[in-house]
This record gives structure tokens, C-alpha cells and sequence, in this order.
């Protein structure tokens, strides 16, 4: 597949250069607590994990674990209750919702379970929308949106709306859409959970050489296959790590 090469571009907040094995992320003694009137529900007690450029980072748990928590506060969807989370040099923790939108859209890229595509946009503006956001030209989102498609193998599709592609190229674009804008880290969220065994294999395959050309993926699953073909397997119970190698 054909790589672009992103980084001549510059959008309204370019992305910082890492070189391998550069820490992306870290979180301090993370707790997170939800109040439901006169009770509390305290979901993650004292996290403590790091995260380096180039990792492959499986997330496993039961369900109740923590992991949609713990994945919605590396996302900067949610804040934690208590701890420090920095992404790259800064300290999301204690942001407000404008700073949080920001950095979001230009330091981590989402793949989802149920792909999250806008129906009534084709391929190639489904993968241009984040740039969008993030102050590119036409010209530029164009440009990068091919070259995103075309790494994706769907390079002959880029006309088509979601509801006319298959589970595994609406996944693909998904994931192409987040690498626009050439992201700190991509969160995945069950991302082989809605596919069949070949369509599931093919993302998976991806995945890989989406980590042999050095991008930091952390996924949050249930599938040993894709636990498996991670480099970092981080087991959580009861809102805590169990093991981490």
C-alpha cells in the first residue's frame, strides 16, 4: 500500500515530533468516581501506567473493569476524579472542554466498534473531516485523504457512502480517518467486535503494519487473537492493573 507522508502539512495544531520509544503518554495515580446522588461509585483506584511512541497495547478486562473509563480518560473524553494525566508534555487533567476538544482533535485518533462514519458523507470526506477541524486547506485534506484511502486499499471507493461498503471498508475507513491528522496515539475501542473472521483479520493485519511503520496503538478488546498480536497485554480488575507485560 502507498504511505503518505503527512508531515509537510501543517494544520491549526500540528502534531508534535517523537522519536521512538518517547513516552506519548502518562497517567499518575488516576482515580475516577461517579456520584449518583447520595451515592458514589469509585470505577478506577490510583492507575498508574506509561505509554511510549511505537507502542502496541492491548487493554483486557471483564466487563466492569474499567477499561471504557480508563479509555475515555485517555481520550480526553472524561476527566479523572483525582491523579494527572499528561498527553505528550501537557496536563490534560485539570483542562476545560474547549481545551480538551482541542487537543483531542489534533493528539489522538478514534476507531470505534461501531465505525462512527456520517452517512451522508462518502469516503474521502468521512477521512477529511478531522482535518477539517484542525484548519486545512482543501487542497491539503484532499491530498491526504487519498493517500490515507489509498493505504487502506480503498483507493477505488473513495465515492461511495458507508451504507454501500462492507463492515471491514467502513472499518478501514475509520481508521484511515484516524490517521489524518497523524495522531499521538490511536485509540481503538473493540475494533474487530462488529466483523466477521475475514474482514476482522484484515483490520488485524493492519493494525501490524500500521505498528511496523512505528504508530502508537492502544486497543481495548476481548479478542486473545488481537491480544495476542500486541507487543503489551495490560489486564485491569476491579478498576486497578493486574499484570502488565
Amino acid at each position: 500500500m502507498t504511505t503518505l507522508d503527512t508531515s509537510s502539512n501543517i494544520g491549526a495544531v500540528a502534531p508534535p515530533s517523537l522519536a521512538a520509544g518517547s513516552m506519548v503518554a502518562s497517567l499518575k495515580e488516576i482515580t475516577k468516581t461517579y456520584y449518583m446522588g447520595t451515592l458514589s461509585v469509585e470505577v478506577l483506584h490510583g492507575i498508574s501506567l506509561d505509554f511510549y511512541s511505537g507502542d502496541y497495547i492491548s487493554i483486557m478486562g471483564p466487563s466492569g473493569c474499567g477499561k471504557s473509563t480508563l479509555m475515555n480518560i485517555l481520550g480526553c473524553l472524561d476527566q479523572p476524579t483525582s491523579g494527572k494525566y499528561l498527553l505528550g508534555s501537557e496536563d490534560t487533567s485539570e483542562m476545560e472542554d474547549d481545551e480538551l476538544s482541542t487537543i483531542r482533535g489534533a493528539r489522538l485518533g478514534f476507531i470505534f466498534q461501531s465505525y462512527n462514519l456520517i452517512q451522508q458523507l462518502d469516503v474521502l470526506e468521512n477521512i477529511e473531516m478531522p482535518l477539517f477541524y484542525q484548519g486545512y486547506t482543501e487542497v491539503e485534506s484532499h491530498e491526504i485523504a487519498m493517500g490515507l484511502a489509498t493505504r487502506v486499499g480503498l483507493e477505488d471507493r473513495v465515492n461511495h457512502k458507508p451504507f454501500e461498503l462492507s463492515g471491514g471498508q467502513q472499518q478501514r475507513v475509520a481508521i484511515a480517518r484516524a490517521l489524518a491528522v497523524d495522531p499521538l496515539i490511536i485509540l481503538a475501542d473493540e475494533p474487530t467486535g462488529n466483523l466477521d473472521s475475514k474482514s476482522g483479520a484484515e483490520i488485524l493485519n493492519l493494525f501490524d503494519e500500521l505498528h511496523a511503520q512505528g504508530k502508537t496503538l492502544l486497543l481495548v478488546t476481548h479478542s486473545d487473537e488481537l491480544a495476542e498480536r500486541s507487543k503489551r497485554e495490560i489486564k485491569l480488575m476491579d478498576g486497578r492493573v493486574e499484570s502488565d507485560e
